[in-house]
């Protein structure tokens, strides 16, 4: 059971809501604050004062302003005329993520909702009501407004959901469930859409995703470390100390630590004097790929537990920006082109190990090449991944569209930003599996010593190749070992959190 006050959610936190379903419940302690701020905004409808989003209009149209008697009609047309999303729908966890995020959020007790309202989004997620929400609609201004507008929409008994693996109605979802639908009151709507749960939710779960493809890069790497009789005199701690970044050392500790008891590692350290970038440069890399996800991380822990709808409720209500979606946008970037640079390296220690010139191994791993190809075309897929991550990298916090007649004339594009990032952290997750297959035949033609690397071969379980095989297979079944964390399971040095 994960509590939520809107405080203290992990990142860790939210992908076993998102990812495993765990249960979600609402901490006693979070309750008097959201009481307190719904309290002021009915004060405020009481005297008549004129506050954005409750008796105006939106965006451009904050000029005009809303009758009493169509206040709350106004909330239920925000939330339909929002909805305007298009394309595939986002996957289950992603939405998931974004409403545990959406609730924690409005448990600050800053956004003036009733806890009727918070309540219907954890419900949901109790019960796995899974709104189905388009991929395409939002710059990430003023919050990821049609993507949040497709969540609330199923709240109110309208739009589709998944309940039980089952498309159906909004309504008949909540009715199966055994919940009713949510009649909004003012300021309720714009409360629902007005933040940025679902960037947070891209973000969040490619964050974590970005410390299990860690993982597997360092022991894939590890195993092309003595596949290429890889000396570790670059590994040396007081190389690393003299320039201290803390990734750097962490990095080139492990991967001491797993090749201490290598011999073919002893070997080459009396016979070379230094391995070409990917082996002598990897704590270089992967450490300052691996600070950028703990900044990335940071931030996103900082975003989760932030209030970022408009106005915020505080003595009074006041209009801001904390829905711009600049900080996700601008540190997903950098994620991506982060994991982007660490697959281009993954990739030319593949060609280093199929190229029979730089490995000293059989062309293309196989010991009968000619008749056979080989690992040969592995190496195209990474390539071909490599190219894509290079054409995704292109930061899409560069650009910025003005919309609602230029009142919103700057935004963040967060949401390509993030959708951007999700496909480059699945690309490299093959890049990686690639590395674990060529890695894995050339220790069987060339041999291995360090236990780690062992360890590791066992769990790929993939015999020496003899002859040419379906080599999709291979990967695609390495890649599911490295999605259920198996291969890594056992490799006690790879504690990155450490």
């Amino acid at each position: 059971m994960i509590e939520i006050n809107g405080e203290n959610l992990k990142i860790e936190d939210v992908v076993k809501v998102a990812r495993f379903g765990e249960k979600v419940k609402i901490a006693d302690s979070s309750i008097p604050k959201v009481l307190k701020s719904r309290e002021i905004i009915e004060n405020i409808l009481k005297e008549g004062k004129v506050v954005y989003g409750i008796n105006t209009g939106l965006g451009e149209l904050v000029r005009v302003r809303i009758p009493k008697d169509k206040a709350r009609e106004l909330q239920l047309n925000l939330v339909r005329s929002h909805a305007s999303g298009v394309g595939r729908y986002m996957d289950d966890e992603i939405v998931r993520a974004a409403m545990l995020i959406r609730a924690n959020s409005l448990l600050k007790g800053f956004s003036g909702v009733r806890l009727e309202v918070i309540k219907m989004l954890v419900d949901m997620l109790n019960s796995n009501i899974i709104p189905l929400v388009p991929k395409f609609g939002s710059v990430g201004a003023s919050g990821d407004l049609a993507p949040l507008a497709h969540i609330a929409l199923v709240m109110l008994g309208e739009g589709y959901a998944k309940y039980k693996g089952e498309v159906v109605k909004g309504e008949e979802a909540l009715k199966l469930a055994g919940l009713k639908p949510l009649k909004l009151k003012e300021r309720e709507g714009l409360a629902l859409l007005n933040g940025t749960a679902v960037m947070a939710a891209y973000g969040s779960i490619a964050i974590y995703d970005s410390y299990e493809i860690m993982k597997n890069a360092i022991l894939s790497a590890t195993m092309s470390f003595e596949a290429l009789k890889g000396t570790d005199k670059a590994l040396d701690d007081r190389i690393m100390k003299a320039r201290a970044h803390p990734g750097q050392i962490k990095i080139a500790k492990i991967i001491r630590d797993m090749l201490k008891d290598s011999k073919i590692t002893k070997e080459a350290r009396e016979e070379k004097v230094q391995d070409a970038y990917t082996l002598r440069c990897l704590p270089q890399v992967y450490g300052a790929v691996l600070d950028t996800i703990g900044y990335a991380r940071s931030v996103m822990e900082r975003e989760i537990n932030s209030a970022t709808d408009n106005p915020l409720v505080f003595d009074e209500p006041i209009s801001g920006g904390n829905f711009h979606g600049e900080p996700i946008a601008l540190v997903m970037d950098f994620l991506a082109i982060a994991l982007t640079d660490l697959g281009n390296m993954v990739e030319r220690r593949i060609a280093r190990l199929v190229d029979s010139k730089l490995s000293g191994l059989p062309a293309f791993l196989i010991e009968n090449s000619g008749t056979n190809s080989g690992l040969m075309i592995p190496q195209y897929t990474a390539a071909a991944f490599c190219n894509r991550n290079k054409i995704l990298a292109h930061p899409a916090s560069a650009d910025s569209i003005p919309t609602s007649a230029n009142q919103e004339d700057h935004v963040s594009m967060g949401m390509n930003a993030a959708q951007k990032l999700r496909e480059i952290v699945e690309n490299v997750k093959y890049i990686i599996a690639i590395e674990y297959l060529c890695a894995n035949q050339a220790l069987h033609i060339s041999g291995y010593s360090a236990q780690s690397v062992k360890k590791a071969m066992e769990v790929i379980n993939i015999e020496k190749f003899t002859h040419d095989e379906i080599f999709s297979y291979y990967i695609e079944e390495v890649k599911r070992k490295m999605d259920m964390g198996e291969i890594t399971k056992e490799i006690e040095e790879l504690n990155l959190y450490s």
